[in-house]
This record gives C-alpha cells, sequence and structure tokens, in this order.
C-alpha cells in the first residue's frame, strides 16, 4: 500500500508505450531524463521524514506474517522513490511513492476509516497524504515547465519516427 502523488500531462502514457516499439534506448533516456527532472519533488519527498511520529511505531508490528513497522526514518526516506506506471487503467503516468510499508501505513492511517491508529496521528482527507503529498505538490511547481518541455520534445520525436 505505497502512498504516491501525482502530477498530469496529458499524452505521457502514449508517448512511454511508442517510445518502447520504436526503440528501447529512447525509452530508458526518457525515463532517465525525468527522473533527473523530478528530483526536486523527491528530494521534498524525502526531506519530510525527520521524526519518529509516535513512540509506539518504533517496535515490530506483524500482521498476518508480514512485517509492517518498525518505522524509521532513514526507511521511510529511502523508500521515496520515482515510477512509471503505463497500464491500462493507471491513475498517474509518473509516479512519486512511498515504498516502504511503516511510512506508507503513517501517510495514510485513517483517511478511509476511521481507527485507533489515524485518530492519534491526525485527521487527514480521503486521497490526501500528511507529509509527502504536500511537500511534492509544493516543488512540482519547479519541475513542470522543464518534464512539459522534455515531454512535448519526446512527443515530437515519437510522431516523426511514426
Amino acid at each position: 500500500m505505497p502512498a504516491s502523488t501525482t502530477i498530469e500531462i496529458v499524452g505521457v502514457k502514449q508517448t512511454i508505450n511508442s517510445l518502447r516499439k520504436i526503440d528501447p534506448q529512447l525509452q530508458k533516456d526518457f525515463k532517465a531524463d525525468a527522473t533527473a527532472i523530478a528530483q526536486p519533488a523527491i528530494q521534498a519527498g524525502k526531506a519530510v521524514y525527520k521524526e519518529l511520529p509516535l513512540s509506539g511505531m518504533r517496535y515490530n508490528w506483524v500482521q498476518r506474517d508480514r512485517k509492517l513497522f518498525p518505522f524509521t526514518t532513514a526507511k521511510a526516506i529511502n523508500g521515496v522513490r520515482m515510477r512509471f506506471d503505463t497500464r491500462r487503467n493507471a491513475v498517474g503516468v509518473i509516479l512519486i511513492e512511498q515504498k516502504d510499508p511503516a511510512a506508507a501505513i503513517f501517510e495514510t492511517a485513517g483517511r478511509a476509516n476511521s481507527n485507533r491508529l489515524g485518530n492519534a496521528l491526525g485527521f487527514v482527507s480521503a486521497g490526501r497524504t500528511r507529509l509527502i503529498g504536500p511537500a511534492v505538490y509544493k516543488a512540482r511547481r519547479n519541475i513542470e515547465a522543464e518534464m512539459t518541455k522534455m515531454i512535448a520534445k519526446t512527443m515530437r520525436v515519437v510522431q516523426s519516427e511514426i
């Protein structure tokens, strides 16, 4: 259950899928460029994890043979990653996600259903996250223009190749 934040630009999914068909190296270059451009947003997502949210989160929690906790800031920082999702039913294409289970639970606890952990952490509305979402949305203003230019340039390359 990774927490994720998305920025949507129309046509990216088709461009990435077309790049794979035209030239796999072109797709790798596109992904590398997008990752480099998105570094400020990724760094902003990592910077919000400074301390342990609740003292009980430092203990081991296992549920159905799956280790969910302990929450450590180092694991939470390393869990912030960028991923490309070009599946048919994907909500976003370029995603900044929290892959660490403990940090993802912290980000989303209590937003769908009221529970003790969510109540202890504080209110978070449906579809939102506690720390990573606001940080990435604040940092996205700096990268949106560059990302749009790079995507438009790539779209022109794909259209000329087809």
